[in-house]
């Protein structure tokens, strides 16, 4: 039944949805996916759909490609929300369901957000995924590994979505300009679209909430709306903008907020931390660079900051910002105090630079395996001397290249577990000598 306000609800969706598209040639992003040829898109095109889990970070298609798979395949299309709906609501939908079924109608059940849903919820689902009453389309930003109870999960097939390309927003924005816009005398140059593609991250429902605003808020001069970067900045009054993530800023503050942990400054370094996230970096990125640090100016000296720092990419992973924010924080404080050492950083450049040089040198005979008669007849293997055979589980024998025999890379420091490794050092060189 249509209602005299239809219209006026069509004028309050936000753009994501009013725009939202309804084929796969219309679709940005997810190649692999719903790319010419994949398998995916032959199931869409066949309509052969089974159930599946849609897994990737928010604003990358999920809801879009449930939405498309729906009227690709001229199903019913019933969307549930895991923050919402209980057991309740899955059962009179599964009535629904049958009823579609008996007059030769497929139901698609979208479930936003299905992590959510406790262990009874999606028990719920089990029998009718089973017996074809419905398909369910699953969309979820955690690993359905840990977050989807394992016999749902069976019955399911996991589609991994990625992140959207900066090509790929910018293609959706000016998508969303032509369709809703166009008409209204909008005008946006480049360099302001580019600047919404760089804050978005790669999640086309930001980019498209942030276009909608500023064009909402900038007013219209004699029934045009123009806007640059500097109406840009002006209407949404954020910082945020002023942080180019590809500028020479972003580089400014990821080397002081390296170089404070580097000189053991936890305050400086939460600054620069704060800096970043506040304008808008990937926290990702920021945990990658923590990931390296670890290693590079820590290393052994404490075996645990390695742990750390991988231990925050995850929880940046499942948490995202701001939660994450904290996560991070705990990491840099941590890593900020570790004693530091740079012995594995600069034993490994030594090396890098040996074996550039000597690219053409061969393994040891000793060293090698013989896997074929021919490879014993050339003496591969002869004369390697099994270490667990010997009293201290280390043995005399030489495993560089004769060349390089006497070259030395790591030199551990006296910080921290270092000091210890320095130790284990000295007493292997004298069994080795004696």
């Amino acid at each position: 039944m249509e209602s005299l306000f239809d219209d006026e609800k069509e004028i309050y969706k936000p753009l994501a949805d009013k725009i939202r598209p309804m084929t796969l040639d219309d679709f940005f992003g997810q190649e692999e996916i719903v790319g010419e040829g994949s398998p995916l898109r032959k199931m869409i095109e066949t309509d052969n759909i089974s159930s599946m889990i849609l897994w990737g970070p928010p604003g990358v298609g999920k809801t879009t490609l449930a939405k498309i798979i729906a009227h690709q395949t001229h199903s019913a299309f019933y969307e549930l929300s895991a923050v919402t709906s209980g057991v309740k609501d899955i059962k009179e939908l599964i009535e629904i369901a049958r009823y579609n079924k008996s007059n030769n109608q497929k139901t698609i059940v979208f479930v936003d957000e299905i992590h959510r849903f406790n262990k009874a919820q999606q028990d719920a689902f089990l029998p009718h995924v089973e017996k074809g009453d419905i398909i369910l389309i699953g969309a979820t930003t955690e690993n359905p590994s840990f977050e989807v109870n394992s016999a749902l999960l069976s019955r399911t097939k996991v589609y991994v979505l990625k992140s959207l390309t900066e090509e790929e927003v910018k293609g959706i924005l000016t998508r969303a300009l032509k369709i809703n816009y166009e008409y209204r005398n909008v005008t946006i140059d480049d360099e302001s679209i580019n600047m919404i593609v760089n804050l978005s991250n790669g999640d086309a429902r930001t980019a498209l909430n942030t276009l909608e605003n500023v064009i909402n808020l900038t007013p219209s001069k004699r029934g045009k709306v123009k806007i640059d970067v500097d109406t840009l900045k002006h209407t949404l009054q954020s910082k945020t903008f002023l942080y180019d993530k590809k500028g020479e800023e972003h580089y400014n503050l990821i080397s002081a907020l390296h170089k404070s942990m580097r000189n053991s400054d936890p305050d400086a370094a939460l600054y620069y931390l704060a800096r970043m996230l506040e304008a808008g970096e990937d926290p990702l990125y920021v945990a990658r660079r923590l990931i390296r640090f670890a290693s590079e100016d820590i290393g052994i000296a404490n075996i645990n900051a390695l742990t750390q720092a991988v231990n925050a990419y995850q929880a940046v992973h499942f948490n995202g910002m701001p939660e994450c924010n904290v996560n991070l924080a705990q990491a840099v404080v941590y890593l900020s105090l570790s004693p530091k050492s740079n012995a594995l950083y600069t034993a490994y450049g030594k090396a890098k630079a040996d074996a550039i040089k000597t690219a053409h040198l061969k393994v040891p005979l000793h060293l090698r395996n013989a896997v074929t008669k021919l490879d014993s007849d050339l003496g591969y293997g002869e004369g390697y001397e099994y270490a667990h055979n010997f009293e201290n589980k280390v043995t005399k024998m030489t495993c560089m290249p004769e060349e390089l025999k006497n070259h030395h890379y790591y030199y551990p420091t006296n910080m921290g577990n270092e000091k210890k490794a320095k130790e284990v050092l000295s007493n292997l060189a004298k069994l080795k000598n004696n």
